[in-house]
C-alpha cells in the first residue's frame, strides 16, 4: 500500500507564504511533520502529489499495492488509517466537504485535479478531531500542543527513555519526559506537569533553562543559557533557539538565540532572528487579531486573540525588530529598520519597516548558501527551480516601483 499525500489546493492557499516552498504534509505540528506521522503510523511508503514546481524535491513514489491518496493537512489517527485502509476501491472518505482519502486503486494520478476528477458516488462522511485539521496558518501553533501529546506517544511507545546525568537538572513528573541519545543537560528546570515534554537525539539545553510540557526539541537544536520554553512549543532541528518563547512552531535549522519574546507564531526553515526582537501575540485592545491571507489577498480574522508572526523560509530580520500583533513574513524577506514593519511583509522584500526594496534573487542565493553551509548543507538545483517559481509568482505582492535592488551587506 502507498500512502501519497496531495496538497488540498483550497488549504494549499491558506497556509501560504509556508506552503510556497514545502508540500503541506512538510508541515511540523506537534514533533514530527505530517508526513512522518504518516509514515510512522502506518509503516508504510509515504510520498508526496504536491505543485508541479515542487514535485521533483517532493516526487511521488509508488511500489505496487493500492494507491491511497490523503489528504496532506489531516494529522492522522489509528482510527482514521483503519478507514482509509478499508475503502473499497474508488472510494472516498470526506470529513464536511473537505476529501480526505482516495482509493486509487494501482492508477497513478499525476496532479491534484486528477484526485478530484475520480470523486464517486461511493462517499463516506468521517468525523475527524479538530485538532487533527490544519486549514489556516494559526492552527499550526493552536493544535500543536494536542499534536504534541499525540506525537509523544507515537514516538515514544515500548522505548526507554535516557537518564537526566547532571545532578544539578531538575525534572517533573519525569514518566512524562523523554529524552534521546547524546542530550545534554547542564542545571535545567524540566516540568511535564501540563503536559509531556521529548528531547530529541544530541540536544544541548544550556544552564538556566526552564521548559513547561507540552514541548518538543528536535535532533542536534540547542536552547541557549537561561532560555524560557513556556508550553506547547516544538523546536525543530538544527534550531538554536533562547529568550522566551510560548506556543511556537520551528520546523527546523532557524535561530532565534537571543533574549526577546515569541508567542503564538510559526517559523519556517533557515530564518534568522536579530538579538532583542520581540513579537507582539495580543493587541492593546484584545480584540480579534487579524492576519494577511495569500489566498483572499487581504486581512482576515482568526477569531484569536493570541496571534504573533508567520515566517517563510529563508527570512531573516534585524536586531530589536518589533513585529506587529498578527504578522505574517515571506519567503526571503530580510526586515530591518526602525519602527514596526508592515503585517504583511512580501516575499523577497529588502528592508520593510521604511520604504522597502526588492531582495535580488542572487544576492538571495549569497545569503542562502553562506547560510546552509554552515550547517554542511547547500542551495540544490531543485532549490533554485523552487526560489525562482516564488520569486516570480510573488512579484505581485511586491507593489513598490523600482528596479530590484540588492544589499552591499
Amino acid at each position: 500500500m502507498n500512502i501519497i499525500l496531495f496538497d488540498d489546493p483550497v488549504l494549499r492557499a491558506n497556509l501560504l507564504p509556508l506552503t510556497f516552498t514545502r508540500p503541506v504534509a512538510q508541515i511540523r505540528i506537534g514533533i514530527m511533520t505530517i508526513a512522518e506521522k504518516w509514515q510512522t503510523i502506518s509503516r508504510e511508503l509515504v510520498s508526496h502529489l504536491t505543485q508541479g514546481y515542487l514535485q521533483g524535491k517532493f516526487p511521488q513514489h509508488l511500489d505496487g499495492g493500492d494507491n491511497l491518496y490523503v489528504n496532506g493537512a489531516i494529522c492522522p489517527t489509528p482510527e482514521l488509517l483503519d478507514q482509509i485502509r478499508h475503502l473499497p476501491v474508488g472510494g472516498t472518505l470526506f470529513h464536511d466537504e473537505i476529501l480526505v482519502a482516495l482509493n486509487a486503486d494501482h492508477l497513478e494520478l499525476r496532479s491534484v485535479d486528477e484526485v478530484y476528477q475520480h470523486n464517486t458516488s461511493k462517499r463516506i462522511q468521517v468525523e475527524l478531531p479538530a485538532h487533527t485539521v490544519v486549514r489556516h496558518l494559526w492552527d499550526i501553533f493552536k493544535f500543536n500542543g494536542p499534536q504534541i501529546r499525540e506525537d509523544f506517544k507515537l514516538v515514544t511507545q515500548g522505548r526507554e527513555s535516557q537518564k537526566i546525568s547532571d545532578p544539578h537538572t531538575v525534572a517533573y513528573k519525569s514518566e512524562d519526559i523523554f529524552i534521546e541519545e547524546g542530550v545534554i543537560f547542564k542545571a535545567a528546570i524540566l516540568n511535564a506537569e501540563a503536559g509531556p515534554i521529548y528531547i530529541g537525539k544530541n540536544v544541548q539545553v544550556q544552564e538556566g533553562t526552564v521548559i513547561r510540557g507540552p514541548f518538543a526539541i528536535c535532533e542536534d537544536s540547542v536552547i541557549n543559557m537561561g532560555g524560557k520554553m513556556r508550553g506547547d512549543v516544538t523546536v525543530g532541528p538544527g534550531c538554536k533557539v533562547g529568550g522566551e518563547i510560548s506556543n511556537c512552531v520551528f520546523f527546523g535549522y532557524s535561530n532565534k538565540g537571543h533574549d526577546g519574546f515569541l508567542g503564538n507564531s510559526v517559523v519556517g526553515e533557515w530564518c534568522n532572528f536579530g538579538a532583542d526582537t520581540n513579537t507582539s501575540n495580543l493587541k492593546n485592545n484584545y480584540s480579534n487579531v487579524r492576519l494577511y491571507s495569500h489566498a483572499e489577498e487581504k486581512m482576515e480574522d482568526t477569531g484569536l486573540q493570541f496571534c504573533g508572526t508567520i515566517m517563510a523560509d529563508h527570512a531573516k530580520c534585524g536586531i530589536n525588530t518589533m513585529f506587529n500583533t498578527g504578522t505574517v513574513v515571506g519567503v526571503g524577506a530580510n526586515v530591518f529598520g526602525a519602527g514596526y514593519p508592515p503585517n504583511f511583509v512580501p516575499s523577497f522584500t529588502w528592508g520593510g519597516s521604511e520604504e522597502a526594496q526588492t531582495f535580488k534573487l542572487n544576492k538571495f542565493y549569497e545569503v542562502a548558501e553562506a547560510v546552509m553551509s554552515r550547517r554542511g548543507l547547500a542551495v540544490s538545483e531543485e532549490d533554485r527551480k523552487i526560489f525562482d517559481h516564488v520569486f516570480e509568482e510573488t512579484k505581485a505582492s511586491r507593489t513598490w516601483e523600482r528596479e530590484p535592488v540588492g544589499t552591499t551587506a
